[in-house]
């Protein structure tokens, strides 16, 4: 290893090379940052979202009103209107009130989509979604078609 210490010599000059070691150790870093980054900020997908918009529910009498959250136990709690129900009663009721409902149309032949009942879920912010994700599957299994979910608006004047 070599070191000046000063001394007599015939070149006195300071040295003025610029040390760039730092610079190419911060280029090379930034590089690195920017080639993992630029792929999870660019998206190759084409998509168009849905734009979020508050429409208020029509609701119907023959529409049916489950609440969906996570019990004491962490054990998921589904209630139609006030009744607790679990998944079988759930689906046994749901059948039951399709049908007659049906029946009470005039038969499969002589009912529109718009005339069915609808499913309306009001899911706690806390529930997990296995919960939520269960009863739109057991209401779906049941016959219902449309499964909508029932929210509260922001309120704007909430600071």
């Amino acid at each position: 290893m070599a070191m000046s210490v000063g001394g007599e010599s015939a070149d006195t000059t300071p040295m003025s090379d610029i040390n760039t070691t730092p610079l190419v150790d911060v280029m090379l870093v930034l590089l690195i940052i920017f080639l993992i980054t630029v792929p999870v900020v660019v998206q190759k997908i084409k998509l168009q979202l849905p734009n979020v918009r508050f429409e208020p529910t029509q609701t119907k009498p023959e529409n049916v009103l489950l609440s969906v959250r996570a019990g004491p136990d962490g054990a998921c709690e589904v209630y139609w209107n006030l009744q607790k129900m679990d998944s079988k009663a759930l689906l046994k009721r749901a059948v039951d009130k399709l049908e007659a409902d049906v029946k009470r149309l005039g038969g499969p032949a002589n009912i529109t989509p718009d005339e069915l009942p609808e499913v309306h879920i009001r899911g706690d912010v806390n529930a997990p979604y296995k919960c939520i994700g269960a009863t739109i599957y057991t209401m779906q299994s049941a016959g219902f078609a449309k499964v909508g979910f029932i929210s509260e608006p922001e309120n704007p004047n909430a600071s």
